[in-house]
């Protein structure tokens, strides 16, 4: 492992360096909000905020993307053949993205790329970026990463991990990705190991410290699925649901998509969009059946998916890093960690009945 000090001074050169090779990705204010989006001329990379308002999936994995084009003019030899979209995938770094974030990229991975399935567009994207971390100081309210399986100096998932020293930046190389990256930036200046480790070590507990809140999944994996699903309390969690779709698409772990064709004259696009368990229209049949028809059972699925089915299927925790956007961003209210506290606490015929 190795540890390499970065002069503030020489950051803003390491990142013109990185240009030349790199797409750079990260947060930028925009108004009142910070979001990620890739740098352009005069483009101020701010690393001071908590955290994004959205997460930066949509960097390996955009809201809309172009998968197919096709064209039904027949004067064409082409005519009538779906043929794959040119896209970008040069090598792209994320800068300052934060630890669970990160993390939630690994999580998502085990729906893309799979040892049955494998998504090209996804795989071939995260493979092109390479993740520059920024450790955490001083957490939201809201956040509770580190009982999520993450936390504010979390590693997993990243190939640089920045932690702020005051003048310079301490920069824990993790990968092969992350020491291509720091040599291309000319940030060489390797630090002594020991001293920097504790103070890594001293700021990671103090960041820590600084979270309060927490969510409850102990239970979660021995839950009977079937009492969960017909416990009581759904109709109380969902009662305030407007079905906004505001928790999925702030999510950095949710992933649902649909996909269309998009036509104009003789030429089209097959496209994949973010979709959302929370919309009416996402179960609805050909028929005109939906087996999701109200707002409970949407609310449900949300919550089942992540805190349940999730957990069963994958056995690698709940679909959640903890980074409480949806909390902070939900219009009226619900809260994940509340809701995981009654499924953690109903989860067996035995509690159901004490409930």
């Amino acid at each position: 492992m190795k540890i390499i000090s970065i002069n503030k001074d020489k950051w803003t050169r390491g990142l013109d360096q990185l240009a030349g090779d790199y797409r750079l990705f990260g947060p930028v204010k925009e108004a009142e909000f910070h979001n990620f989006k890739e740098l352009a001329k005069g483009d101020t990379l701010d690393l001071n905020c908590l955290n994004t308002r959205l997460s930066p999936k949509s960097i390996i994995y955009p809201q809309s993307q172009a998968l197919l084009e096709y064209s039904l003019d027949e004067s064409r030899e082409d005519h009538h053949i779906m043929k794959e979209v040119d896209t970008d995938y040069s090598p792209r770094a994320v800068i300052g993205i934060r630890p669970c974030d990160a993390k939630a990229f690994l999580l998502v991975g085990l729906n893309f790329d799979t040892p049955e399935y494998k998504d090209p567009y996804w795989i071939q994207a995260y493979e092109a970026t390479t993740l520059v971390g920024l450790a955490c100081d001083s957490p939201c309210s809201s956040c509770f990463c580190t009982t999520a399986g993450c936390g504010p100096f979390h590693e997993e998932g990243l190939d640089v991990l920045l932690v702020d020293s005051g003048q310079t930046y301490l920069a824990k190389i993790l990968t092969e990705k992350g020491e291509k990256l720091m040599q291309t930036a000319g940030w060489d200046e390797i630090a002594d190991l020991d001293p920097t480790q504790k103070e890594i070590g001293a700021k990671k507990a103090a960041a820590e410290a600084k979270i309060s809140a927490t969510i409850i999944t102990d239970k979660l994996k021995e839950a009977d699925t079937n009492v969960l699903y017909n416990s009581s309390f759904w109709e109380e969690v969902s009662f305030s649901c407007i079905n906004c779709g505001t928790c999925t698409f702030a999510c950095p772990t949710c992933w649902c998509f649909d996909i269309q064709d998009e036509n104009r004259g003789k030429a089209g696009l097959r496209m994949r969009n973010w979709d959302s368990c929370m919309f009416p229209l996402f179960t609805m049949h050909g028929s005109g059946h939906n087996p999701r028809g109200t707002r409970l059972h949407r609310v449900r699925q949300r919550f089942m998916h992540k805190l349940k089915y999730y957990v069963d299927k994958y056995d690698a925790g709940i679909q959640c890093v903890g980074c409480g956007r949806c909390i902070r961003s939900c219009p009226v209210n619900i809260d994940i960690r509340r809701v995981s506290n009654y499924m953690n606490s109903y989860g067996s015929l035995e509690d159901a009945c004490e409930v």
